[in-house]
Protein backbone atom coordinates (compact mmCIF):
# COMPACT_ATOMS: atom_id res chain seq x y z
CA UNK A 1 0.00 0.00 0.00
CA UNK A 2 2.43 2.34 0.97
CA UNK A 3 4.48 1.66 -2.36
CA UNK A 4 1.29 3.19 -4.37
CA UNK A 5 0.74 6.13 -1.98
CA UNK A 6 4.58 6.43 -2.35
CA UNK A 7 4.55 6.63 -6.20
CA UNK A 8 1.45 8.97 -5.86
CA UNK A 9 3.17 11.83 -3.72
CA UNK A 10 6.40 11.86 -6.37
CA UNK A 11 6.70 15.03 -8.81
CA UNK A 12 5.18 14.85 -12.65
CA UNK A 13 7.83 13.11 -14.65
CA UNK A 14 7.19 13.08 -18.52
CA UNK A 15 9.71 10.74 -18.49
CA UNK A 16 8.40 8.65 -16.43
CA UNK A 17 4.54 8.92 -16.45
CA UNK A 18 2.64 7.05 -13.87
CA UNK A 19 -0.36 5.61 -15.81
CA UNK A 20 -3.41 3.97 -14.08
CA UNK A 21 -5.25 1.10 -15.87
CA UNK A 22 -8.52 -0.88 -14.45
CA UNK A 23 -11.02 -2.71 -16.62
CA UNK A 24 -14.68 -3.54 -15.69
CA UNK A 25 -17.68 -5.30 -17.93
CA UNK A 26 -21.04 -3.65 -19.20
CA UNK A 27 -24.29 -5.42 -19.98
CA UNK A 28 -26.14 -4.44 -23.22
CA UNK A 29 -29.00 -3.51 -22.80
CA UNK A 30 -31.86 -2.58 -25.31
CA UNK A 31 -35.25 -1.17 -24.84
CA UNK A 32 -38.40 -3.49 -25.45
CA UNK A 33 -40.59 0.00 -25.79
CA UNK A 34 -39.57 3.44 -27.23
CA UNK A 35 -38.91 5.91 -24.33
CA UNK A 36 -41.46 8.65 -24.12
CA UNK A 37 -39.61 11.88 -24.20
CA UNK A 38 -39.40 14.86 -21.66
CA UNK A 39 -42.41 17.15 -21.54
CA UNK A 40 -43.96 19.60 -18.68
CA UNK A 41 -43.98 18.75 -15.46
CA UNK A 42 -41.68 15.06 -16.23
CA UNK A 43 -38.79 13.91 -17.14
CA UNK A 44 -37.73 11.33 -19.77
CA UNK A 45 -39.81 8.44 -19.24
CA UNK A 46 -38.60 4.48 -19.83
CA UNK A 47 -39.99 1.90 -19.55
CA UNK A 48 -38.76 -0.76 -16.97
CA UNK A 49 -38.59 -3.97 -19.08
CA UNK A 50 -35.82 -4.11 -21.44
CA UNK A 51 -33.80 -7.11 -23.18
CA UNK A 52 -29.97 -8.39 -22.66
CA UNK A 53 -27.74 -8.43 -25.43
CA UNK A 54 -24.71 -9.51 -24.21
CA UNK A 55 -22.27 -7.81 -22.21
CA UNK A 56 -18.84 -5.63 -23.46
CA UNK A 57 -15.67 -4.96 -22.03
CA UNK A 58 -14.40 -1.62 -20.84
CA UNK A 59 -10.44 -0.66 -20.29
CA UNK A 60 -9.65 2.86 -18.47
CA UNK A 61 -6.22 4.37 -18.24
CA UNK A 62 -5.73 7.88 -16.98
CA UNK A 63 -2.72 9.88 -16.15
CA UNK A 64 -3.94 12.89 -13.69
CA UNK A 65 -1.06 14.49 -13.96
CA UNK A 66 -1.57 15.42 -17.43
CA UNK A 67 -5.53 14.97 -17.19
CA UNK A 68 -5.62 12.34 -20.21
CA UNK A 69 -7.65 9.17 -20.01
CA UNK A 70 -8.14 6.59 -22.85
CA UNK A 71 -11.03 4.19 -23.15
CA UNK A 72 -10.82 0.75 -24.84
CA UNK A 73 -14.45 -0.74 -25.89
CA UNK A 74 -13.98 -4.33 -26.84
CA UNK A 75 -15.83 -7.91 -26.31
CA UNK A 76 -13.52 -9.00 -24.16
CA UNK A 77 -10.45 -8.76 -21.90
CA UNK A 78 -7.93 -11.17 -22.20
CA UNK A 79 -4.09 -11.17 -21.76
CA UNK A 80 -3.54 -10.36 -25.28
CA UNK A 81 -6.09 -7.45 -25.13
CA UNK A 82 -4.18 -5.93 -21.99
CA UNK A 83 -0.87 -6.41 -24.10
CA UNK A 84 -2.45 -4.21 -27.20
CA UNK A 85 -3.76 -1.86 -24.53
CA UNK A 86 -0.36 -1.67 -22.73
CA UNK A 87 1.82 -1.28 -26.19
CA UNK A 88 -0.98 1.36 -27.73
CA UNK A 89 0.52 3.07 -24.42
CA UNK A 90 3.98 2.78 -25.36
CA UNK A 91 3.99 3.31 -29.06
CA UNK A 92 1.00 5.61 -29.58
CA UNK A 93 0.53 7.64 -26.75
CA UNK A 94 3.60 7.97 -24.96
CA UNK A 95 6.30 7.25 -27.51
CA UNK A 96 9.22 9.64 -25.65
CA UNK A 97 8.95 8.02 -22.13
CA UNK A 98 11.59 5.87 -21.25
CA UNK A 99 9.91 4.16 -18.79
CA UNK A 100 5.49 3.79 -18.05
CA UNK A 101 4.96 2.75 -14.49
CA UNK A 102 1.89 0.96 -14.71
CA UNK A 103 -0.70 0.68 -11.62
CA UNK A 104 -2.49 -2.03 -11.67
CA UNK A 105 -4.68 -4.67 -9.46
CA UNK A 106 -3.23 -8.51 -9.14
CA UNK A 107 -5.65 -9.97 -11.73
CA UNK A 108 -3.60 -12.72 -13.26
CA UNK A 109 -3.82 -11.13 -17.02
CA UNK A 110 -1.79 -8.06 -15.48
CA UNK A 111 2.02 -9.11 -16.02
CA UNK A 112 4.56 -9.28 -18.22
CA UNK A 113 3.27 -12.57 -19.25
CA UNK A 114 0.67 -11.00 -21.00
CA UNK A 115 3.03 -9.48 -23.51
CA UNK A 116 4.60 -13.11 -24.50
CA UNK A 117 1.00 -14.22 -24.88
CA UNK A 118 0.18 -11.79 -27.50
CA UNK A 119 3.55 -10.86 -29.72
CA UNK A 120 6.81 -12.49 -30.78
CA UNK A 121 10.05 -12.43 -28.12
CA UNK A 122 11.24 -9.96 -29.04
CA UNK A 123 8.24 -7.47 -29.26
CA UNK A 124 7.39 -8.75 -25.99
CA UNK A 125 10.92 -8.11 -24.37
CA UNK A 126 10.84 -4.94 -25.26
CA UNK A 127 7.84 -4.19 -24.15
CA UNK A 128 8.65 -5.76 -20.71
CA UNK A 129 11.38 -3.20 -21.00
CA UNK A 130 9.00 -0.11 -21.69
CA UNK A 131 6.75 -0.99 -18.36
CA UNK A 132 7.36 -1.16 -14.51
CA UNK A 133 4.44 -2.51 -13.04
CA UNK A 134 2.96 -1.62 -9.69
CA UNK A 135 0.34 -3.43 -8.35
CA UNK A 136 -2.33 -2.86 -5.68
CA UNK A 137 -2.48 -4.85 -3.01
CA UNK A 138 -4.64 -7.71 -2.45
CA UNK A 139 -8.64 -6.59 -1.65
CA UNK A 140 -6.68 -3.08 -2.06
CA UNK A 141 -7.72 -2.28 -5.83
CA UNK A 142 -9.58 1.31 -4.38
CA UNK A 143 -5.92 2.50 -4.14
CA UNK A 144 -6.18 2.36 -8.10
CA UNK A 145 -7.09 6.21 -8.79
CA UNK A 146 -8.14 5.10 -11.97
CA UNK A 147 -11.36 3.65 -9.60
CA UNK A 148 -12.60 7.06 -9.57
CA UNK A 149 -12.08 7.68 -13.10
CA UNK A 150 -14.33 4.18 -13.99
CA UNK A 151 -17.13 5.66 -11.51
CA UNK A 152 -17.20 9.30 -13.28
CA UNK A 153 -17.53 7.04 -16.54
CA UNK A 154 -20.59 4.96 -15.51
CA UNK A 155 -22.19 8.25 -13.64
CA UNK A 156 -21.41 10.59 -17.09
CA UNK A 157 -21.94 8.30 -19.98
CA UNK A 158 -22.82 4.51 -19.07
CA UNK A 159 -25.91 5.18 -16.89
CA UNK A 160 -28.37 4.28 -19.32
CA UNK A 161 -29.26 1.42 -22.26
CA UNK A 162 -26.56 0.90 -24.84
CA UNK A 163 -27.22 -2.05 -26.80
CA UNK A 164 -24.46 -2.89 -28.77
CA UNK A 165 -20.46 -2.68 -28.68
CA UNK A 166 -20.79 0.58 -31.41
CA UNK A 167 -22.90 2.29 -29.41
CA UNK A 168 -20.48 2.25 -26.35
CA UNK A 169 -17.85 3.01 -28.35
CA UNK A 170 -19.81 6.23 -29.83
CA UNK A 171 -20.58 7.21 -26.15
CA UNK A 172 -17.65 6.67 -24.36
CA UNK A 173 -15.11 8.54 -27.12
CA UNK A 174 -17.33 11.56 -26.88
CA UNK A 175 -17.02 11.45 -23.22
CA UNK A 176 -13.67 10.65 -23.13
CA UNK A 177 -13.00 13.41 -25.95
CA UNK A 178 -14.47 16.19 -23.74
CA UNK A 179 -13.11 15.04 -20.51
CA UNK A 180 -9.40 15.49 -21.69
CA UNK A 181 -10.41 18.78 -24.09
CA UNK A 182 -11.08 19.97 -20.03
CA UNK A 183 -8.14 18.08 -18.81
CA UNK A 184 -10.26 17.03 -15.95
CA UNK A 185 -8.24 15.23 -13.53
CA UNK A 186 -7.88 13.29 -10.16
CA UNK A 187 -7.29 15.15 -6.65
CA UNK A 188 -6.12 12.54 -4.99
CA UNK A 189 -5.25 13.11 -1.11
CA UNK A 190 -4.97 10.08 0.64
CA UNK A 191 -1.24 9.47 1.60
CA UNK A 192 0.94 6.99 3.66
CA UNK A 193 0.41 9.18 6.69
CA UNK A 194 -3.21 9.06 6.33
CA UNK A 195 -3.02 5.11 5.47
CA UNK A 196 -0.60 4.78 8.94
CA UNK A 197 -3.26 6.76 10.90
CA UNK A 198 -6.85 5.51 9.65
CA UNK A 199 -5.71 1.94 8.87
CA UNK A 200 -3.68 1.01 11.89
CA UNK A 201 -5.48 -2.10 11.63
CA UNK A 202 -3.05 -3.19 8.93
CA UNK A 203 0.17 -2.30 10.04
CA UNK A 204 1.65 -4.80 12.79
CA UNK A 205 2.31 -4.16 16.48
Amino acid sequence: MEAILDLYAQAPDPLRPVICLDETPYSLRAETRTPLPAAPGHGRRVDYEYTRCGTCSLAVAIDRHRGWRHVWVGERRTAEDFAGWVKELVDVHYPTAQTIRLVVDNLNTHSPAAFYAAFPPDEAHRLANKVEFHYTPKHGSWLNMVEIELSVLVSQCLDRRLATVDEVRTEVAAWEQERNARRATINWRFTTDDARHKLGARYPI
